[in-house]
């Protein structure tokens, strides 16, 4: 009888399996139409096996792509390949009524020569940028202004020799502007807020001003492609912070607002870095072996992409799907060349290699002389492109002896570019809401996150080890008991292998009556 059970059971979870399944193909069926639908974030198995979580990140973002980041449209790009054209939207997620706001988060920079040191305070006193230990962290700001006064002169050099100022801010302005004026003309009337993580204008100012103007429906844009936890995840960390000190104002009945995590492989995106560097590549169409293509990227600590930081795996696709755009109808033999390369390591410690003048170096050494540079990871000019692509890697590449150094401009308010950004928001719209707090859960929780190991307090790490050794504590005690008295305290219950169940748990009788019971299932 107990057998006979057994596999009733067996068959009433398989039918179970196969209903739960049919609703969930039901409820994504459904998800075009549901304006304001939240999907409950839950994490792959795999993200707990150390050495796979980065490529079970990847995994987990094409999959979710498809809901919420437009990823792996690949076959869209050629609508964006010619001069951009209106994107006609449909907008099933828009009520009327709604307000529409468009959060552009970025890095920011200083627009002032005396504004670089304390600028750069709040860049090193961000513990996604500086990571300490836990002992160390209440000195995060004494050490953040250490680094920042000894690091200050060099920056003002590098601000100076662009105009006294980083241009960001006056770049991301423009192409908030320009995305306005796209939406308007399919009938979208949105406006556009800039929240700037380490100047002005803050993040802070941003959520202030989006509240006051009582928007209802927002749509968070990164400008960052790739997903880094010191970029992206930073942002979307303290955004998180902002909305847990005033949950009532940030209630998603009142503001429904949804996150665009990464956006790497959207169409729009990869055709607008394609035309740029054909533009740049043009007089070398019969000649492409006397080129190469450099894609230099701002680099990360190596420890953030072994804990599960997907930028490194992010970065290396979009190259390589930038390239399949440039080299789309060229023979085999006829492909332009690639390489990749990181920049803008600071400190000590390893960072993604190979390092972007190391690389100018070796090419160098191979008699390369025609260069086209791209940087990768910026959407807008700033110091890292002005100053340190444009001058001082300029200058490695001269001195390697590479004669015609190229650079692909960043793509500003590049007309396909700003159609991009017009199918990235409607596309937001559409698909169900990602939250902030999502965002954090499917990009950032990795049991080897550096820089959040042991924490002191009600913490969800301190609570799941306390139950663990509760457990552990409970076993040791019971198998104790057990074995001192050599028999099992009386509990009432059914009897299992002639024993009360707690004493069978421990018992040479319960096991083997326990592998029994299994084998005959398959007998």
């Amino acid at each position: 009888r107990l057998v006979k059970f057994t596999r009733l059971c067996k068959m009433l979870r398989a039918s179970c399996r196969w209903l739960s399944l049919a609703i969930c193909f039901t409820a994504v069926s459904s998800f075009q139409h549901a304006p304001s639908l939240v999907l409950r974030s839950t994490r792959s198995p795999a993200l707990s096996r150390r050495g796979s979580v980065s490529s079970a990140r990847m995994a987990l973002g094409a999959d979710l792509g498809k809901l919420f980041g437009g990823i792996g449209q690949a076959n869209r790009i050629g609508s964006f390949r010619q001069e951009a054209s209106p994107v006609q939207a449909k907008v099933s997620g828009m009520r009327e009524g709604d307000k529409l706001g468009i959060l552009f988060l970025n890095l920011g920079g200083p627009e002032k020569l005396d504004e670089v040191e304390d600028f750069l305070f709040n860049l090193f006193n961000d513990e996604d940028i500086i990571r300490l230990p836990n002992a160390l962290k209440p000195l995060q700001g004494f050490i953040a202004r250490g680094i920042a006064s000894r690091r200050a002169p060099g920056s003002r050099e590098a601000y100076e020799s662009i105009g006294g100022g980083s241009p960001i801010v006056k770049l991301t302005e423009e192409q908030g502007d320009n995305l306005e004026k796209e939406l308007k003309k399919i009938g979208i009337d949105a406006k556009v807020y800039i929240g700037m993580r380490y100047w002005y204008p803050f993040t802070e100012e941003a959520t202030d001003q989006i509240l006051s103007d009582g928007v209802n429906r927002l749509v968070i844009i990164p400008l960052y492609p790739q997903y880094s936890i010191s970029t992206t995840g930073s942002s979307i960390r303290l955004l998180d912070q902002i909305i847990r000190q005033d949950p009532k104002q940030w209630d998603p009945r009142r503001v429904d607002h949804t996150v665009v995590p990464d956006w790497y492989d959207h169409p729009g995106y990869l055709a607008t870095q394609a035309k740029l560097i054909l533009k740049e590549l043009d007089e070398f169409k019969r000649t492409p072996k006397d080129v190469k293509v450099m894609f230099s990227a701002h680099g990360v600590p190596e420890s953030y992409v072994e804990a599960g930081d997907p930028y490194k795996g992010q970065i290396e696709r979009c190259a390589e799907l930038i390239m399949e755009e440039v080299n789309k109808g060229r023979k085999e033999e006829d492909r332009y060349d690639y390489t990749l390369c990181f920049q803008s390591r600071v400190g000590p410690v390893k960072w993604l290699e190979p390092y972007t003048d190391d690389v100018l170096k070796q090419l160098g050494e191979e008699g390369l002389k025609n260069l086209v540079v791209v940087p990768l990871s910026f959407v807008s000019e700033h110091v890292e492109t002005l100053e340190e692509i444009d001058q001082e890697y300029r200058e490695v590449a001269e001195e390697a002896g590479i004669t015609n150094f190229k650079r692909v401009p960043a793509l500003n308010s590049d007309p396909l570019f700003i159609q991009a950004l017009v199918d990235i928001t409607v596309g937001a719209l559409n698909r169900p809401s990602l939250r902030v707090s999502e965002t954090l859960d499917l990009y950032q929780k990795s049991n080897d996150m550096p820089g959040y190991p042991w924490e002191f307090g009600v913490t969800r790490a301190a609570e799941q080890w306390n139950g663990r050794l509760a457990m552990l504590g409970i076993a040791a005690l019971a198998v104790a008991q057990v074995y001192k008295s050599g028999h099992c305290p009386t509990i009432d219950g059914p009897a299992i292998a002639g024993k009360e169940p707690f004493c069978a748990a421990f018992s040479a009788d319960g096991w083997e009556w326990l592998f029994a019971a299994v084998q005959s299932l398959y007998n």
